[in-house]
């Protein structure tokens, strides 16, 4: 029985390791995606910083990332439309899990 408690243990650890990798993740692609919005709407420094943290924060009004795309959907207005910021969602989100890889390995 303490084959199956071993593996079971294995599991759940692995189980937290991946949420928490995935939490880090998407926090990291919400910074980097408040930067470049913060870059489209003029800011730089530490207002660029603070936007950023503010993207960050949009992420716990919901579960998922739909609060996130209209926060950055609402500032923007006119400067990137909706397939624009999916797909640097999407790429900034790939950009993110490489960078915590390369931090963990």
């Amino acid at each position: 029985m303490t084959t199956f408690d071993d593996r079971e243990h294995a599991f759940e650890a692995k189980f937290a390791h991946d949420a928490e990798m995935q939490f880090r993740a998407e926090a990291r692609r919400n910074k980097l995606l408040g930067l470049w919005a913060a870059g489209l709407l003029g800011k730089s420094g530490a207002d660029a910083d603070a936007y950023a943290r503010e993207v960050i924060k949009s992420d716990f009004q919901e579960s998922g990332e739909e609060d996130v795309f209209r926060k950055i959907r609402a500032d923007l207005g006119s400067h990137a439309d909706d397939t624009t910021i999916r797909a640097q969602m999407r790429s900034l989100l790939a950009e993110a899990k490489a960078q915590i890889m390369n931090e963990v390995g």
